[in-house]
């Protein structure tokens, strides 16, 4: 069976390079493949040139099946193994071992995230996830947050690890993940080290360039941009200023296993043209949330699912009252009282390290009502979600950004005026 990759080294025989090599912070790191895998686009040349023998992925019969043939390859795509460069967000319950297991069944890579779980829980939530792989030794990626904790840090902070980081860390380098992501904070650099020498790549989410710099001495291997459209945890730099801004800041830089260091584009990313988009900006994968909320295999509710679709552009907000650092949510009654009437006690409350809804929760005790209770539980999305209003499954939300990306890179490619021979 023939390896899904971009294939000839021989490029006189491939059409004109159709990638869009006139980015002025650094030069687009893409192939473009041809829809047999073997006949490929030549690339650009100069940041991340890609290695001149393409890496060979072979899958079994199966995942050769369902994972459409790859269109676009870029560093990102060769060193977590993938086909497409698309990267599902850790989004605990929201994705779910099942989603994680679609999205790197379609070819992108499925990330789990494990906040709040015990070393059993995450055991067991990776266990179901290979349960649905159709290759096993399928790459995957597992998701923590790591805040900083104490010092100058937010005093609403704390250890979701409860303390089990390095099990937690134990288990991911057991299971074979691929890839480890920390968002809301660095890891130590023990774990860093412990994770670089199982052969298992870093990515450190960020939300504004100041990070940048702490996440590039620990060895990051790729860093995740989001921008502010982006749902849940994230900061409000756009993503349109953010990402040329990182890519600018690792040109050049080397991770902790070896590579340059990639840049990853999130927030309010959801189809083909935002995937081109952020290529263009400097990205070489995305990293997507909002739009795989509402997927068929998806383990968001279906209150969730079902607020995502019907969420207009002025239907969500960030908010701290539900961990005390900004989180994009679905907006509802309860949340509007707090950010219009309580916006004093908000300050007061996470001042005091106090987290205003379980402040409010406690106080209320048995007393609490049912449209309380509801309205108190955030529907985590981004700004995508006024535009994300079909159910599909991950295949075909994998399948469609990556099509709908190639097809917006060749008609711009259109565009450029080739100079006249003399």
């Amino acid at each position: 069976m023939r390896p899904l990759n971009c294939g000839d080294d021989d490029q006189t025989a491939c059409p004109t390079n159709l990638g869009l090599n006139i980015t002025p912070v650094h030069t687009l790191n893409l192939s473009l493949c041809a829809t047999e895998p073997s006949s490929c686009l030549s690339h650009p040349t100069g940041r991340n040139t890609l290695p001149e023998t393409p890496v060979q992925y072979t899958y079994n019969t199966v995942v050769a099946i369902m994972t459409s043939p790859q269109q676009i390859r870029t560093v990102t795509t060769d060193l977590l193994r993938i086909t497409h460069p698309v990267m599902l967000a850790g989004m605990n319950v929201a994705a779910g071992p099942k989603l994680a297991a679609a999205v790197t069944n379609a070819g992108g890579i499925g990330v789990i995230g494990g906040v709040g779980y015990t070393p059993d829980m995450l055991r067991e939530q990776i266990a179901e996830l290979k349960s649905f792989l159709n290759d096993k030794n399928a790459p995957f990626g597992v998701d923590l947050l790591i805040p900083q904790v104490g010092g100058s840090a937010r005093k609403t902070n704390y250890d979701y690890t409860k303390g089990k980081l390095d099990e937690l860390v134990t288990i991911i380098i057991d299971s074979g993940a691929r890839l480890f992501v920390s968002a809301v904070g660095v890891p130590p650099q023990a774990v860093v080290d412990r994770l670089h020498k199982a052969g298992i790549y870093y990515m450190n989410m960020i939300g504004h360039p100041k990070h940048v710099a702490k996440c590039l001495a620990l060895g990051a291997d790729l860093i995740c941009a989001q921008g502010g459209e982006g749902g849940g945890h994230t900061g409000d730099v756009p993503t349109t200023v953010l990402i040329p801004t990182v890519a600018a800041m690792c040109k050049g830089k080397k991770g902790g296993m070896g590579a340059e260091v990639q840049v990853v584009a999130a927030g309010g990313l959801f189809n083909g043209q935002s995937l081109a988009a952020a290529m263009a900006l400097g990205a070489s994968a995305v990293w997507v949330g909002t739009r795989f909320v509402l997927s068929e295999e998806a383990g968001a509710p279906k209150a969730h699912q079902e607020a995502v679709r019907t969420a207009g552009f002025d239907d969500n907000i960030r908010t701290i009252i539900f961990t005390g650092r900004p989180l994009r949510v679905r907006k509802n009654p309860y949340i509007d009282n707090w950010e219009t009437n309580r916006a004093a006690e908000i300050q007061e409350l996470t001042a005091k390290g106090v987290i205003p809804v379980e402040h409010d929760l406690e106080r209320m005790g048995d007393d609490i009502d049912d449209d309380t209770m509801d309205n108190a539980r955030p529907f985590l999305m981004g700004k995508a979600s006024a535009v994300v209003n079909d159910r599909l499954s991950a295949k075909q939300i994998v399948d469609e950004m990556v099509q709908g990306a190639v097809d917006e890179i060749r008609k711009s490619n259109a565009a450029i005026v080739s100079k006249s021979k003399l």
